[in-house]
């Protein structure tokens, strides 16, 4: 399923999380205000932004992010989104950028007296502690009423690291996640559980499976994506079953037996934790 989710932080401050999950092409577009710049962020698979109605074309790579600023003309958003892609965006004015960093401003190039008044483009790889700022973003399971505040905190924290190139600031309390190849581990260790969702190896197996001690995997996970291998899973296998229920193929035993729960009550009673109806009321909930 392709979805896009706009969230107004400030008047001239909005984040947009973009999930394509279906096996189709997602296309996008939004007018974008002179004076705003753009920051683009690929979590996984890939993007391409259509300029000059289709004339020029820009890809969004995985792990990577992009910055468009052209202060001379309006950008519009014009995207086209691959299956089973996800991406994070942020608009900002330059008014709010300038009075967020203005004591900074001789140390970002982006700010300089130079390119103030020009166009500028920037690719850059997205480091680790900007990884798990992005997986929460998306991860995100606080309570409705905190949801603002919560954004605001990652956005402002998102673009703090996005210009901190020097150091990594999870390393004194979270040194393993500075490697690379940990934040790879733990990611391949998402994949496990989600592919083997109605049989998940236990945590020590997991934890061997992808070369992490059992510590590192937990932490690392949390720091990650918000939440415990197991709590994560159930939300994962929830929302899976929603997505069955949906379909209008599968009854509710069916689902129960897809996503892991041998007995129907179990998987009843699970359902009903995480959305506050059963899967049978959800279904007829449908078709009302």
């Amino acid at each position: 399923m392709g979805s896009q989710e706009e969230i107004k932080i400030e008047d001239d401050f909005i984040l947009i999380r973009f999930q394509n999950d279906s096996e189709e092409v997602v296309r996008f577009e939004r007018q974008v205000s002179t004076g705003l710049i753009q920051f683009h962020f690929g979590l996984k698979g890939k993007a391409k932004f259509i300029f000059n109605q289709g004339n020029y074309a820009l890809e969004m790579k995985e792990e990577k992010s992009l910055l468009l600023y052209n202060p001379q003309k309006e950008l519009p958003v014009h995207l086209e989104i691959a299956p089973q892609s996800w991406m994070i965006s942020v608009l900002v004015s330059i008014k709010k950028f300038h009075t967020l960093f203005s004591t900074e401003a001789e140390y970002i190039p982006f700010l300089s007296d130079n390119n103030r008044e020009k166009k500028y483009y920037a690719e850059e790889n997205i480091s680790p502690s900007m990884a798990i700022v992005l997986n929460q973003i998306f991860h995100y399971s606080l309570n409705a009423s905190i949801k603002n505040l919560y954004y605001k905190g990652k956005g402002y924290e998102l673009l703090s690291l996005y210009f901190n190139r020097n150091e990594d600031p999870n390393a004194d309390h979270c040194p393993f996640l500075i490697d690379e190849e940990n934040v790879l581990k733990i990611k391949k260790a998402k994949e496990i559980v989600i592919a083997n969702m109605a049989e998940p190896p236990g945590l020590q197996e997991l934890a061997d499976q992808v070369g992490l001690n059992l510590k590192k995997l937990k932490m690392g996970f949390k720091q990650i994506y918000g939440d415990s291998v197991y709590s994560f899973l159930f939300d994962y296998k929830m929302e899976y079953a929603r997505k069955l229920l949906d379909s209008g193929t599968y009854n509710v035993n069916e689902v129960g037996v897809q996503i892991g729960y041998s007995t129907a009550s179990h998987f009843i009673a699970a359902f009903k934790k995480k959305f506050g109806t059963t899967p049978k009321k959800y279904l007829m909930s449908l078709s009302s």
